[in-house]
């Protein structure tokens, strides 16, 4: 016995339970508890010279699907902490969070919505950049990019 979900949404995720009754032993039951994510990430490493421009691609495996339709936001993790540097809506200009303390002006959001970032500096080793592009109210998908700085 199974049971078969179609379109499935994160309003489907609860417990679901199983019951049929057998001869001779009487009524069976089964329970399962359904967690639909609404997230998918993926995690990358790039490598990038001291003093150089880091560019990052949003959603590197995504070649076919055009994110200028749909919004996303890049952000960037040190120390347990998120910080919001760009944001863009369809159709919208980029917005930039240039109160940021770790990257100041440094952040620029290129083509396919690359985040570029100039210059590299020696702190932005070991730091974590995230594009977070929404695809649907319960469909985001995310990449992290965790960045290594070389110097000469």
């Amino acid at each position: 016995w199974a049971l078969h979900l179609e379109t499935v949404t994160m309003s489907l995720s609860g417990q679901y339970k199983c019951t049929f009754v057998t001869y001779p032993y009487g009524t069976k039951a089964a329970k399962i508890q359904l967690t639909v994510k609404a997230e998918e990430e993926r995690h990358y490493l790039k490598k990038v010279w001291l003093n150089q421009t880091l560019e990052i691609p949003c959603l590197e495996d995504v070649t076919s699907e055009n994110l200028s339709s749909y919004p996303l936001k890049w952000l960037v993790v040190e120390n347990g902490r998120k910080e919001e540097l760009v944001t863009r809506k369809p159709s919208c200009p980029a917005v930039y969070r240039n109160s940021s303390v770790l990257l100041g002006q440094r952040v620029l959001l290129g083509l396919n919505n690359a985040l570029k970032v100039f210059p590299t500096k020696i702190t932005d080793d070991g730091r974590v950049f995230s594009c977070h592009v929404l695809y649907h109210p319960e469909r985001v998908q995310k990449s992290s990019t965790t960045v290594r700085v070389f110097g000469k």
